[in-house]
């Protein structure tokens, strides 16, 4: 084993163990990181899957595949979170609308 898969091994278990202990999980969540770490840690100690699934999607390396599945998963959370971030505008306005009817109707009184 090489150097530098230990510290991807330790770098996905932190991760997935930080995940689990410090965030509010859905059963979903759960599941899909689960799922992501148990396949981050297949390619890691199996690099020739990844130029074998690389090859059969017709991608050169395993290395390329990998990036372009990160890339497709950043996009992927960039888009969550913009939702997230737009969602939660639309509920700090309602909220600042409904206080400032409370203070106005608090005043006129």
């Amino acid at each position: 084993m090489n150097l530098i898969q230990v510290i991807l091994i330790i770098g996905i278990i932190v991760l997935a163990v930080s995940y689990f202990r410090w965030f509010r999980n859905t059963g979903r969540d759960l599941f899909v990181i689960a799922i992501i770490t148990v396949i981050g840690l297949t390619f890691v100690l199996f690099p020739n899957i990844t130029n074998r699934l690389a090859h059969i999607l017709g991608v050169g390396r395993g290395a390329d595949l990998i990036f372009y599945l990160c890339i497709l998963g950043f996009c992927f959370a960039l888009l969550a979170l913009y939702s997230k971030i737009k969602n939660l505008e639309r509920k700090i306005t309602e909220l600042t609308r409904k206080d400032a009817l409370r203070e106005a109707r608090e005043v006129k009184d």
